[in-house]
């Protein structure tokens, strides 16, 4: 495999190392976040995969998918579909559940202390502005299991930031209970039922305005650069301004809105956070 045509070159050779050794990676853009879905399941025409409800590795010939990109192929990983991927990545990531991890992010100082004094010791990654704690074992990923804390494992990823220092150990059970007592989250089903009808003729008249309106959400969410959290907000507020008061928003239309924002790295989590909001923001 020739790299030339490779800007940062690193890049893969740091995703070659990973998946060397047992941890699977999968590029990332500029803003830490992962690359869209390609083409053929930006509308959720593969079936499950959009909706992460099937465990990696994606089966798409580019990286697609957020977390299921990850492969520990290194032919999938140094294929020419691949290329154009790591021209443009930013840095790498992994799925820390592939590789039978925990990751406990640490997104500032106070949090740092309150492992410190709670968790047992383990190897740790320094970051921006936290720590990574990286335990053997896996559980389910969940974001602020307490303030400043997310745990990333199953069905997510983590930047790559180092191997890190210090001895790796069991995931805790202290960790477990964070992750089992997380509030549940609402699938786009659960959402489509709570979405408001208004009854009465739908004034948009024709259903292809209404298409129209969900296929530009779409892509206003799979374009974003940056701030992926604000743009899914916005655009769920805008959907839902548009079309939240008559009754024509459906299960399939909502998990459309969901599967875009979740190619984009963001969790179940944060699309029923995101929509409730919106909801609540439009006094739906």
């Amino acid at each position: 495999m020739t790299t030339g045509t490779i800007p940062d070159a690193s890049h893969l050779r740091t995703a070659l190392d990973l998946a060397a050794a047992g941890v699977p990676p999968l590029p990332l853009r500029a803003g830490k976040v992962p690359f869209g879905n390609c083409r053929a399941c930006a509308d959720g025409a593969c079936g499950g995969r959009p909706n992460m409800k099937i465990p990696g590795p994606c089966q798409c010939p580019t990286p697609c998918h957020a977390w299921a990109a990850a492969t520990l192929d290194p032919h999938v990983l140094t294929s020419p579909a691949w290329a154009a991927a790591w021209r443009q990545a930013a840095a790498v990531a992994y799925h820390p559940g592939g590789a039978g991890l925990t990751v406990v992010d640490l997104d500032n100082p106070a949090a740092v202390a309150w492992a410190r004094a709670t968790l047992p010791a383990t190897r740790t990654v320094p970051t921006t502005r936290g720590q990574h704690w990286i335990y053997r074992g896996v559980t389910q990923s969940a974001n602020e299991v307490r303030p400043g804390v997310d745990l990333k494992s199953l069905m997510s990823y983590a930047r790559w930031r180092g191997r890190g220092t210090g001895t790796m150990t069991d995931l805790p059970a202290a960790v477990r209970e964070l992750a089992a007592t997380k509030p549940r989250t609402v699938s786009p089903a659960q959402a489509a039922a709570t979405a408001p009808g208004g009854g009465g003729q739908c004034p948009h008249r024709t259903p292809a305005y209404l298409e129209r309106g969900i296929a530009m959400a779409e892509q206003r969410i799979t374009d974003a650069q940056s701030a992926v959290h604000t743009t899914v907000y916005r655009t769920f507020l805008a959907v839902l301004a548009a079309h939240g008061r008559c009754g024509c928003l459906t299960d399939a239309h909502i998990t459309r809105l969901f599967t875009a924002a979740q190619a984009k790295g963001e969790t179940p989590r944060h699309c029923n956070d995101a929509w409730t909001n919106a909801r609540t923001r439009l006094g739906l």
